[in-house]
């Protein structure tokens, strides 16, 4: 029997390779042509926080690759809105930074050399509007609940992680610079005033030129989505909904890679049989979804002077990724604060268009989901 998966992300990748390691035969669809479609040669953060272990040794327990091109960062700089730097550091890495896309090196090229090399069948180009017997969905967010637009670029900077809380940016979330082997990427990840993004965009590049030293050549615009919620169901009739699909993702911060991989392997193993799928991943990623609820719907209401007091408090703590953790712990307050929190971090899954003419949205459904057409860099 042939078991489908719908969708070559990492979490469709993660189930198709865990399926073909079983002895089952796979094919793989994706509507698109290539792997990573719509990522570029994005730099991401792969979190190495939200528990004890490391992220990389977990891929390799769950039986996935990392032999991608990884930077691991143990010290990086965040900046409050009034341009003060606060030092992160940490003994061990506070996160990997991997780059997104089909070329070589990238998180999603080499999980699909590993699918193709156990047999996986790959049918680019190949959009499922349903599937006929046992498989799975990781067709990726279908909302855009928080968006990251900016620029990828070449540079002579160094390689490292520099990060602003300033709604003036980034409201209610972040503005990042990454730099990784001459290339970089510099966005502002927002999860409010999304019709307003290029002036975000604008101010971010123009924050990061005084404050690191930005320099950019051939800067290219690129804009995602991210979507989050706690479904009730991760079930789509007798198919299993894997990675943002589903809505597993990071609220609080989009940091979503590892969600969407144990996802992708817990939605194989229950085709196999192995364990009711609704079960196995509230088990094991739906506190992690709930504390990032919670931890959203307090950032969110933090505003600047909050942020400032949240970098003060982890440079104060003298270690970042012990104080991340401790942001990801689970506790009876966490818990109590959860159905306020599901209050105010609503999915836009039923939002319908922006009211712009000639939409070049990141975030919208006017259209097809394109990339931002940016500010000039």
């Amino acid at each position: 029997m042939t078991l489908q998966v719908v969708g070559a992300g990492p979490a469709g990748l993660a189930a198709a390779i865990t399926l073909a390691r079983a002895g089952r035969r796979v094919v793989l669809r994706e509507a698109h042509r290539e792997v990573g479609h719509r990522f570029g040669n994005d730099l991401q953060g792969l979190e190495n926080w939200s528990t004890h272990g490391d992220a990389l040794e977990e891929l390799a327990a769950l039986g996935l690759t990392n032999s991608f091109r990884v930077l691991p960062c143990a010290s990086g700089v965040a900046y409050d809105a009034w341009h003060r730097a606060y030092p992160m550091r940490s003994q061990r890495p506070l996160c990997y930074l991997v780059e997104r896309g089909p070329g070589p090196g990238t998180l999603d090229a080499a999980l699909l050399s590993q699918a193709e090399r156990l047999g996986v069948e790959v049918r680019f180009g190949s959009r499922a509007s349903s599937i006929d017997g046992p498989g799975i969905l990781a067709t990726g967010p279908k909302a855009a609940d928080a968006i990251a637009v900016g620029y990828h670029f070449e540079t002579d900077m160094p390689d490292g992680f520099w990060l602003i809380l300033d709604d003036d940016l980034a409201p209610q979330g972040y503005a990042y610079l990454l730099v990784m082997g001459g290339r970089g990427t510099v966005k502002s990840c927002m999860f409010s005033g999304f019709k307003s993004e290029r002036v975000h965009v604008q101010r971010t590049v123009e924050r990061f030129r005084q404050i690191a030293g930005l320099s950019m050549r051939d800067a290219r615009p690129h804009g995602g989505i991210g979507n989050f919620r706690l479904p009730a169901t991760a079930m789509s009739g007798a198919h299993p909904v894997a990675g943002e699909q589903a809505g597993f993702q990071d609220a609080f911060a989009g940091f979503g890679m590892r969600y969407a991989l144990r996802s992708g392997v817990l939605a194989a193993r229950a085709l196999l049989g192995q364990e009711q799928y609704d079960q196995a991943w509230r088990r094991e990623i739906g506190a992690g979804v709930e504390c990032s609820m919670v931890n959203r719907a307090i950032y969110g209401a933090l505003g600047n002077h909050g942020y400032r007091w949240l970098l003060r408090s982890q440079l104060w703590s003298g270690d970042a990724r012990g104080f991340m953790g401790r942001l990801y712990g689970q506790g009876i307050l966490r818990r109590a604060l959860l159905p306020w929190a599901r209050r105010r971090v609503l999915s836009r899954r039923a939002d319908a268009s922006c009211d712009h003419v000639d939409c070049g949205c990141t975030w919208c459904r006017c259209g097809a989901m394109a990339s931002s057409q940016g500010v000039e860099p």
